[in-house]
């Protein structure tokens, strides 16, 4: 009897559903203190040293917020799968709302916005959310995986620009104290809003290339893993591109 190439996974047992689910509440309430918390603080420095990158940075966490409260009220039901699609539409314009503000506020520090002052308190938080977030990104981004649900890895992402803006921060920060280089947070700011933009664009067409389960198997046992790399990613997908980290 010939066996079938391939074994198709029914993903995870109602009971591991159930503990992906409850770790993805766990985590976006995680996410949701600590970027209430760096907002305030963010904003309330940034006010205080007249710095648009702090400011900036305390409302990407405002943004952040909106992004996991969408996902916490999609977990919230009975049926989260049911309110997936509008979640995604909320992170989306969330990402989009980044983009375009960091755009703008980094426009008009470019064409010669007042200068910074240096702030002992902001370069702290930088590196703090610099530590804490790729943690959180990592952890939801695995849940949401093996659940396969679209809006907590598209979340994640969110976190993970966090991440990426928290380098950007510390970088413009430091080379501003140091070097009095006031255009280098800008500049740098405006390659995160491009990403921020294209991540946007996928969470609103609800790209779910990451989103699938982790158990799924290879077609074959021999295959070579140029195909989804025993992930069940789609070619081209960037989780496939060594996201197993």
């Amino acid at each position: 009897m010939t066996l079938p190439l391939t074994q198709i996974s029914a993903g995870p047992s109602p009971a591991r559903r159930a503990v992906l689910a409850r770790r993805v509440r766990l985590l976006v309430a995680a996410t949701i203190t600590y970027n209430l918390i760096e907002a305030v603080v963010a904003i309330t420095a940034g006010t205080l040293a007249s710095s648009t990158a702090l400011i900036g940075f305390g409302l990407d966490s405002v943004i952040e917020v909106s992004s996991a409260a969408a996902v916490a009220w999609q977990f919230a039901a009975r049926d989260p799968e049911a309110r997936e699609k509008t979640a995604l539409r909320v992170i989306a314009v969330s990402f989009f709302a980044l983009a375009a503000y960091v755009t703008v506020e980094s426009a008009r520090a470019l064409l010669g916005g007042a200068d910074a002052e240096h702030s002992p308190i902001g370069l702290v938080l930088a590196a703090v959310s610099l530590a804490v977030m790729p943690g959180l990104s990592y952890a939801q981004r695995r849940a949401g995986r093996e659940l396969g649900s679209r809006s907590a890895v598209a979340d994640s992402k969110q976190t993970l620009l966090c991440t990426y803006l928290s380098a950007v921060l510390l970088i413009g920060l430091g080379l501003n104290s140091l070097f009095g280089w006031s255009w280098a947070d800008p500049v740098a700011a405006l390659v995160i809003a491009a990403v921020a933009l294209k991540e946007g664009r996928e969470a609103w067409r609800g790209d779910n290339c990451c989103a699938v389960p982790l158990t799924v198997p290879s077609a074959t046992a021999g295959m070579s893993d140029g195909a989804d790399g025993g992930c069940g990613c789609q070619p081209g997908c960037s989780c496939c591109s060594g996201d197993s980290k």
